[in-house]
């Protein structure tokens, strides 16, 4: 629920006034950092979810892993542990997160562990794994107590952060000015006729300092894919009846695209990182008596969750992120010098 501004202002105040000084207690080295001897990679944002982060990370780890031995530390948000947790091929969302998850079916090859304390969690992730060369730190931007060797910050193009406010005014979890910790920035979610005018508007906004390097990325949105491939019934094909389910902190996107490639019979949306429950399979079963011939077509992050229940007819939707290849290069390039450091 939206508070109202009368509420809401006073609130953002009082927020941005802790997180400065947080933010200066750090600085002047009160609040200490702990920096390791092996490349860490910290991805972030300043806003709550909806910035790409998963796609991004993805990318990373498969860049980096042609050339280190990569591991992937993340908090594992809303899972129902605590502590350290190191990743099985049969973790669940519940024990380690949905965005851990789904990295790990992804890259089961790939060590990926989850700890509020990140400093502890890469002391262990090290000690359980001593052979990785690179550590990738997942949702971290926030989190001083490590001292990363690159930063990189993602902001989403839909909602910049130079148009925003603090919570809960707004979606901004770390001030505006915080920008200036980023090694990279990279804009997420552009669409695909961006143009230099549309460019120039905001690297003007976002007044980044020389050392800092902004680069423009796109969400590609793959085929779909069933859930249980050795399971699925026929293809499904466009125009065809679909549910459209998802968890996400912005279906906006996701809905526009389905409606215009399926038929979308009914729409389940739920709050980002949503734990699905009894009730939510009653309304689907609700809804496949109304539709019999629909399919569930989901999210790639809902899907890691649904796999116990889920049924043959189930489908997600793989996204990834892309940029142009040439500064695709140039990025991993300006990354590799920054970790070898």
């Amino acid at each position: 629920m939206k508070l109202p501004p009368l509420i809401s202002v006073p609130l953002s105040w009082l927020y941005g006034m802790v997180v400065h000084i947080r933010h200066k207690l750090f600085d002047l080295k009160i609040l200490r950092s702990e920096e390791f001897d092996i490349p860490v990679v910290c991805i972030g944002n300043l806003t709550v979810g909806g910035t790409g982060k998963t796609p991004v990370a993805e990318l990373l780890i498969e860049r980096f892993s042609e050339h280190y031995r990569v591991g992937v530390l993340s908090r594992g948000y809303r899972r129902k542990t605590k502590g350290f947790v190191l990743s099985t091929p049969t973790s669940s969302a519940r024990t380690i997160g949905d965005e851990p998850r789904q990295m790990k079916l992804k890259y089961p090859s790939v060590p990926v562990a989850v700890c509020e304390k990140r400093a502890e969690g890469i002391r262990l992730l090290r000690k359980a794994h001593p052979e990785i060369e690179l550590i990738i730190l997942d949702d971290a931007f926030q989190h001083r107590y490590v001292e990363p060797w690159v930063n990189i910050l993602l902001m989403d193009y839909n909602n910049p952060v130079y148009r925003d406010r603090l919570l809960p005014w707004g979606r901004l979890r770390d001030t505006r000015n915080q920008i200036h910790r980023a090694n990279f920035v990279l804009v997420t979610k552009c669409p695909d006729d961006l143009n230099p005018l549309d460019m120039r508007i905001v690297i003007n906004s976002l007044g980044l300092f020389p050392y800092q390097s902004l680069y423009f990325t796109r969400m590609r949105q793959g085929e779909i894919t069933p859930l249980f491939a050795d399971r699925a019934v026929g293809k499904v094909r466009e125009g065809d009846p679909v549910i459209a389910m998802s968890g996400i902190a912005n279906p906006v996107p996701l809905l526009e695209n389905l409606r215009k490639r399926f038929d979308v019979v009914a729409e389940l949306t739920f709050d980002d990182h949503h734990t699905y429950r009894l009730s939510d399979m009653r309304r689907l079963e609700a809804l496949f008596a109304a539709y019999p011939d629909a399919v569930v077509l989901t999210t790639e992050k809902d899907a890691v969750k649904c796999r116990d229940f889920a049924a043959a007819n189930w489908w997600y939707l793989p996204v990834d992120a892309i940029m142009a290849d040439e500064r695709a290069q140039r990025l991993l390039a300006d990354l590799a010098t920054l970790a070898q450091r």
